[in-house]
């Protein structure tokens, strides 16, 4: 049976124009500030206005990246920091959904628990870094600890409310019709946190690399945080930036990948 052409008002067909109109022009606009902003930068700095040992440029830029591409070099550092970042990601968000569930799940262990997860999500991180160095090594290991640890705490706050926030009149509804606890979470707690959940992951997705970036500044030999550090030790600026903006390219396109997957989910 072939599908029947919907037919749409010509309000509603220029209503459907008007977004599209409107999404294109964001587009657009989005585009001539980038290369706008661009094309300044690298006026500024060929009329002396900025001084790109300082400042760099983005034609210095190209031609760095241009450098360690052709070499092979920074495929190995991108692979490095993309791991740590993607196995960091993973665990925390696992391990701060599981304790979320085990504290909704007991009143009184969040109860006991509530002030130390306070007082962790309080505590700044870099300051345990000579710590994880000593009881993980000076390695990948510990650069993957420092992402979790950024993560971990926010993951479990933000999905503790989202349990918590679950309608009284719908949980009583599921008690009277004999559902147990088990079944109450997984057939209504849950499903209504989904979209937290998606909240998190985005969250985390920019949490992740900062506490790969934090973890390699602290001890690394390879990789986009090694880069940026042994760049601005020897006053290699260019290095500087060319990491930052491969930096920004895959924490954009992480980001996109849990965007579509939200996308893909709603529908």
């Amino acid at each position: 049976m072939k599908n029947k052409k919907i037919i749409y008002s010509k309000e509603h067909e220029k209503y459907l124009k008007n977004i599209k109109k409107d999404k294109i022009t964001t587009l657009l606009a989005q585009i001539i500030i980038f290369v706008g902003l661009i094309g300044l930068w690298e006026l500024l700095t060929a009329v002396g206005a900025l001084d790109p040992f300082f400042f760099s440029s983005p034609s210095r830029i190209v031609s760095t990246l241009a450098e360690f591409f052709s070499s092979g070099e920074m495929f190995t550092h991108i692979g490095v920091t993309l791991y740590e970042t993607l196995i960091g990601f993973l665990i925390a968000t696992f391990l701060g959904t599981l304790i979320a569930i085990i504290l909704w799940w007991s009143e009184k262990l969040r109860k006991i628990l509530d002030p130390y997860i306070v007082v962790i999500n309080a505590l700044p991180k870099i300051a345990l870094g000579p710590m994880i160095i000593i009881w993980f090594g000076a390695g990948t290991t510990a650069i993957i600890v420092m992402c979790i640890l950024i993560c971990i705490v926010i993951t479990t706050l933000s999905m503790l409310n989202a349990f918590l926030s679950c309608d009284k009149d719908k949980l009583l509804l599921m008690k009277s019709l004999g559902a147990n606890k088990f079944q109450t979470f997984f057939k209504l707690v849950f499903p209504n946190a989904f979209g937290e959940l998606i909240s998190v992951l985005k969250i985390n997705v920019g949490m992740s690399w900062v506490g790969t970036i934090m973890g390699e500044y602290l001890t690394s030999k390879a990789g986009l945080g090694y880069l940026i550090v042994y760049g601005g030790q020897v006053f290699n600026l260019d290095l500087v930036m060319a990491s930052t903006v491969i930096l920004c390219i895959l924490a954009g396109g992480m980001y996109f990948i849990v965007a579509r997957l939200e996308a893909r989910f709603k529908k």
